[in-house]
């Protein structure tokens, strides 16, 4: 037995390596479509089992051709960590280990590891120290967390429990947010019963930034309870809200301050870029992913709240079967929608642990320096157009000087020929009624000279497209 699980997981090592060696090369696309591997993979449920080795070589040689390099140093698409090696590593480990770590007796070493990782974040993110966090998924669930806690508290201070009692009957909550807002924050909402089309959507300046007075113009409209939800990092421009003037406004007014911060929360990390949240740790809650800029394999995103008991309100199951829970237990499925689930906070501590402080300030200031250097390159060429102002690690720009829709028709020219060509990965978005290409510095395995590497892919496109009279 030990013989063959040996050589099994080793066939998976050895794959592995071989697949990351190779990233630096292929780093811009897969070999094939959706369509050509729902095909190649089409096949019947087998009657009889298969070998396990079998099964492995099977699968790699099936699936390879449909792999995007995510991990590799030239994906832009996404604002997406690498998943750095001490990830990968500590997150077989869980794999391996099969621990449901839902629950602090059964499985004691993941439940001690989650509360060193959870005071090592709020140390390095330079939040309160009372606040506690839930290790979910990525920032879409954290998002759903966090606003459960903010409901839980504000119709708690109304007299209404939520979570015994729904919200049948309960009185009407207020959410307020910024027109720029990412989309996970919406689908938060609609998954706690606000719904994303009934909410407040406050006014943004050009780079995305909630305006303050807006916001204080439309809470002075409204009373009962209330949720402001303010933004550090805008997904298409990287701009961060003005949060001592929010928090201050909203709390003027009675309202919990939430912060989606999927990856603009870690300048807190930085010397250089701690100024950009300056006020942000006046809010109630704040959401994260590790996934990013902490390097940590998929999928690692963190729901911090500044009220514990509201935040284990909003969370906790109970059943007879259960431990019991002494006074002073940290329970990890107390801050989580899940009882079972993955030991999350382990490879955040190995990520945490193979970094340090430092290290995680210098991969951020790295990547910032990068966007920089990106947004200089593109900038100097005739005929692209830089739209937002570079604070972080984002970079948007799109092509040609006629109207909207030829600089569209520009844009998605230059981006299908860049993605054709495989050097990088970019993608397109819509931006105040401009569609932009997109790019996202976050992989620690980006150098230097992939950044000049793929901005001269993106120029080298946009002359091949003016060439051609697109």
């Amino acid at each position: 037995m030990t013989d063959n699980l040996r050589h099994l997981l080793g066939r998976a090592v050895d794959h592995a390596v071989a697949y990351r060696a190779a990233l630096g090369e292929n780093s811009g696309k897969p070999e094939a479509d959706y369509y050509q591997m729902r095909e190649a993979l089409k096949s019947p449920l087998p009657e009889v089992g298969n070998a396990p080795e079998a099964v492995l070589e099977e699968l790699i040689g099936r699936i390879s051709p449909g792999l995007m390099p995510m991990a590799g140093p030239r994906f832009f698409g996404f604002v997406i960590g690498a998943s750095h090696p001490a990830g990968v590593a500590a997150d077989w480990m869980v794999t391996a280990w099969g621990q449901n770590a839902g629950y602090h007796t059964p499985t004691p070493g993941a439940a001690a590891i989650e509360e060193v990782a959870e005071a090592w974040l709020l140390d390095i993110l330079d939040l309160p120290r009372e606040s506690s966090i839930g290790f979910v998924t990525g920032a879409t669930v954290a998002n759903a967390v966090g606003l459960a806690a903010a409901r839980t508290r504000v119709l708690l201070d109304v007299g209404w429990d939520v979570d015994a009692d729904g919200l049948f009957g309960a009185p009407e909550v207020a959410v307020l947010v910024g027109d720029d807002a990412h989309s996970s924050v919406f689908s938060a909402l609609q998954m706690l019963g606000f719904g994303y089309r009934r909410v407040h959507r406050i006014a943004t300046d050009d780079q995305g930034r909630m305006r303050p007075e807006a916001l204080a113009t439309v809470l002075e409209t409204l009373s009962g309870p209330k949720i402001v939800i303010a933004q550090a990092g805008q997904i298409n421009t990287g701009a961060y809200d003005r949060f001592t003037e929010i928090v201050a406004i909203a709390h003027a007014h009675g309202a919990w301050v939430h912060v989606d911060g999927a990856f603009g929360l870690w300048a807190r990390a930085t010397a250089s870029h701690k100024h950009l949240t300056e006020g942000i740790e006046g809010a109630d809650s704040w959401v994260t992913d590790g996934h990013k800029w902490l390097q940590v394999p998929y999928d690692s995103g963190f729901a911090i709240v500044r009220d514990r008991e509201a935040h284990q309100r909003a969370m906790t199951q109970w059943g007879s079967y259960l431990p019991s829970i002494n006074p002073g237990d940290r329970v990890p499925s107390a801050f989580v929608p899940e009882l079972s689930r993955r030991a999350r906070g382990i490879p955040v501590w190995a990520m945490l642990k193979t970094l340090g402080r430092d290290g995680v300030a210098a991969l951020v200031e790295r990547h910032c320096a990068y966007a920089r250097r990106f947004a200089e390159r593109l900038d100097a060429e005739p005929g692209i157009n830089l739209i937002n102002i570079v604070t972080i690690n984002q970079v948007i720009v799109n092509f040609g000087d006629g109207d909207a829709e030829s600089r569209k028709a520009s844009t998605e020219a230059v981006i299908a020929r860049v993605q054709q060509e495989g050097i990088c990965f970019v993608g397109g978005a819509a931006w105040h009624g401009e569609w932009v290409l997109r790019i996202s510095v976050s992989s620690g395995e980006t150098a230097e000279q992939d950044v000049d590497r793929s901005a001269d892919a993106i120029i080298n496109a946009w002359r091949a497209v003016q060439a051609a009279g697109n």
